[in-house]
């Protein structure tokens, strides 16, 4: 099968051919003709499917009749990240050179002001976060009645951020008449229920399931010692094991751990830098331009960078944690061994780490074999990392007390942004105001005065996209290779 085989416009075909590329991937075979007719469609597709141009392509073809009116797009595009939304945007510039359209992307940690005015002068297409997206049109700078397709990408990624009530209300604003392209990785209960309010007889095309993983990949687990000094020393021994690295990824579960493993390689001497959603826009986009450049070999992340982000010949991914959505895991290692090469896979893993570890497994039906670095581990940490291999005795995926504390402390309530100052640094004139408040007594006279309520500095409301933005760390990038091609129109698809 050929792209001149789906129905797409001679302009697109131009650009699609200009790049040499004549096969689509299944994801694109299945959804373009049903996109082009109008139809809602329901992808179930993993990163590296190529899924961007399933929906990229047939939306320049069908632009291609009619214009946009000041503020009232065309079509909508809605992302989980700032990054896959600068993506989405890019995929528009390189298979949309032959068509003169207006594209506005709406995302936070940028300045409001230029978005609004691109809106304003007419866009075809808006690529947006829901928090920005919704920021504008409270402010009376965007209308939503005149969209005539509405794409939301990566809806369960949406789901762990809690941006579901957002999408809610986004498409409650557009018109009943619309077209809708919905694409995720899994489908969990919720994200059922999303598709059964807002899509209407939608055509399901469905790919490779999440649990697979590259046949190209060499997947090794390491034990290691608990003691998160330990841990790091293993880190490194383990990277010097594998000899001249051309560049690795390096996932941890915590922002926190992100900035102290960088800490940890940059002094003994490793070139590295850190990629985690609490550094601002243009740090961000510095970070993975250098990466992208080979100008830093180890890239320091939070799962942030597990979906999407395609990279060129990323030829290690280390898991510096154990993830604690096995779901993550096959993410995370999708970003070496793309299109066809090889690529090699490390975990590692402590005696807390069992019930992840076995879950994992599970997932992915198949054992991951152990590497030894000669990393001395104690005999109980030894026999508990063996044991991963056993079930769980209370049945289901259970996970350690400490997996669970570590989840609790980075799950924020969905819609929120928790303060992360601890009471040792918030202002002694706060503290002074608590005191005063347990001093008091339990029944208040008439004429018992109340500690005065400017004692405690009032707690500033974060901005709504920052607010939900990096309330997780989010998913993955939606990026091109930085050869010939955007990654997403790859030649192969995954079985």
């Amino acid at each position: 099968m050929s792209f001149a085989t789906l129905g797409l416009s001679p302009k697109v075909l131009e650009a699609v051919s200009a790049a040499g590329y004549t096969s689509p991937t299944a994801i694109q075979a299945e959804a373009i003709p049903h996109a082009l007719a109008r139809r809602d469609v329901l992808g179930l597709a993993q990163t590296g499917s190529g899924k961007t141009a399933a929906f990229v392509l047939p939306m320049l073809t069908l632009l291609e009749k009619g214009r946009a009116r000041a503020r009232m797009p065309r079509t909508l595009i809605l992302e989980p990240t700032r990054e896959l939304a600068m993506q989405v945007q890019e995929a528009f510039e390189a298979l949309g050179r032959m068509h003169n359209l207006s594209v506005a992307t709406l995302i936070g940690g940028v300045a409001f002001e230029p978005q609004a005015a691109k809106i304003d002068r007419g866009a075809d297409v808006v690529i947006a976060t829901p928090g920005r997206l919704l920021d504008h049109f409270e402010r009376g700078k965007l209308l939503l009645t005149g969209v005539e397709l509405l794409v939301i990408d990566e809806a369960d990624r949406m789901l762990d951020m809690g941006f579901i009530p957002d999408i809610e209300r986004i498409c409650k604003l557009l018109p009943f008449t619309r077209q809708t392209l919905f694409f995720s990785a899994t489908m969990p209960p919720e994200i059922q229920r999303l598709t059964a309010q807002f899509l209407h007889n939608p055509v399901q095309v469905e790919t490779a399931a999440v649990s697979s993983t590259a046949a190209t990949i060499s997947q090794f687990a390491v034990k290691c010692p608990s003691d998160p000094k330990a841990k790091r020393d293993a880190l490194r021994t383990l990277i010097r094991s594998q000899g001249d690295i051309k560049n690795a990824i390096v996932f941890a579960n915590r922002k926190t751990t992100v900035a102290l493993l960088e800490k940890s390689l940059r002094k003994h001497g490793f070139n590295a830098a850190a990629l985690h959603g609490d550094m601002d826009q243009s740090a961000r986009l510095r970070t993975l331009a250098a990466f992208r450049a080979q100008e830093v070999t180890f890239l320091i992340a939070s799962d942030v960078a597990a979906r999407g982000l395609d990279i060129p010949e990323v030829s290690h991914v280390f898991n510096f944690d154990v993830p604690i959505h096995s779901e993550d895991y096959v993410h995370r290692i999708g970003r070496t061994g793309r299109a066809g090469r090889e690529g090699h896979a490390y975990m590692l893993v402590t005696s807390h780490d069992s019930k992840h570890f076995k879950a994992i497994e599970d997932l992915i039906k198949k054992s991951v074999d152990w590497f030894d670095i000669g990393v001395p581990v104690s005999e109980s940490e030894d026999s508990s990392a063996e044991g991963s291999r056993g079930r769980d005795r209370r049945g289901g995926r259970g996970q350690s007390r400490e997996g669970q504390r570590a989840e609790g402390r980075d799950r924020k309530p969905r819609g929120t942004r928790q303060s992360e100052t601890s009471v040792e640094q918030q202002p002694e004139i706060a503290r002074q105001g608590e005191r005063a408040v347990k001093a008091e007594p339990a029944q208040r006279t008439r004429h018992t005065e109340r500690p005065a309520q400017s004692a405690r500095p009032p707690q500033q409301q974060p901005r709504r996209e920052n607010r939900r933005e990096t309330a997780d760390d989010g998913p993955d990038f939606r990026g091109f290779d930085q050869g010939n091609m955007p990654a997403f129109l790859t030649r192969t698809t995954r079985a």
